[in-house]
């Protein structure tokens, strides 16, 4: 692995029961050892400027090249939130437990957490609006044991549950995947190399498009974790424009300073500036 430290030049970073088991296997080591490292210390100043501590990751398919803020921390674990509804969704179309985007979540009318929540949502719906409690009614359909069984089999970062808690893991307890572990899966999935139907990578595809401009288009998915008073932000997915796939996982916490109303866009608000500071939305 060769590691280079450097900056973009010329840039403003202004920012407007059952014993508990575990699934999923260590990133592959070829996917570190075979891609230059580039040490960004404006994607450090981006996240002081935020008031937040963190990693921005973004992996340059075409050159094999990682850019980050600190390659350490972008191989420590965390938990996947919601990013998980993912994986999640991979699972449940490829099980048979959902067959389309259109398939239906029904709402029992008891309520929720947010408005968006309370009525009945496709697949498709529930991933825009990341409906906690769909997915969890999806993972206790997939099950257990399938669900094991599946996430060792896509090799999804190490999460651990038993049982009682397959609705619950990615939110809760000990399941960790890292910021390159996110951008692994996430490129096997784009790629066709996690054993799936090309249905379901098409479908994939389109669940996770956000925005579609003339020269780029952006895809992906934000998770929130709040563990004993701490919040973990992340935001993970890809950039498609005309140079190439640029995957991106960026986790952020908040410092003692950091106004919390912002959490929820800033995970976005970091990415797109980090995403321009490589000058990718260009032409």
């Amino acid at each position: 692995m060769k590691v280079i430290i450097g900056l973009f030049t010329g840039i403003i970073l202004g920012l407007p029961v059952f014993a508990q088991s575990y699934a999923g296997t260590e990133v592959p080591t070829d996917f570190q050892d075979k891609s230059t490292v580039k040490i960004v210390k404006e994607f450090g100043v981006l996240l002081d400027s935020a008031k937040v501590h963190g990693v921005i990751l973004v992996h340059d398919a075409t050159n094999n090249t990682l850019f980050t803020n600190d390659f350490e921390a972008s191989k420590q674990g965390h938990l996947p939130a919601s990013t998980f509804k993912i994986a999640n969704s991979v699972i449940g179309l490829e099980s048979g437990v959902v067959d389309s985007d259109t398939s239906i979540f029904r709402w029992d009318g008891s309520p929720r957490r947010l408005s968006a929540w309370e009525k009945d949502l496709s697949l498709r719906e529930a991933f825009q609006v990341s409906c906690v409690p769909c997915y969890q009614q999806l993972a206790h359909k997939i099950g257990y044991s399938r669900m094991h069984d599946w996430l060792d089999k896509l090799h999804y970062g190490r999460m651990v549950f038993d049982s009682t808690q397959t609705d619950v893991f990615w939110l809760e307890g000990g399941s960790r995947i890292s910021p390159i572990e996110q951008i692994d899966f996430l490129q096997r999935l784009y790629e066709g190399k996690l054993s799936v139907s090309e249905k379901t990578i098409l479908l994939m595809k389109q669940l996770m498009l956000l925005e579609k401009h003339d020269h780029w288009q952006l895809s992906g998915k934000t998770g929130w974790a709040i563990r004993n008073g701490n919040n973990t932000g992340w935001f993970v997915g890809y950039l498609e424009n005309t140079r190439g796939v640029y995957y991106f996982a960026v986790l952020i916490q908040p410092e003692t300073a950091f106004n919390m109303e912002l959490f929820p866009i800033m995970r976005k608000a970091i990415t797109m500036k980090a995403l321009e500071q490589m000058r990718l939305f260009d032409e």
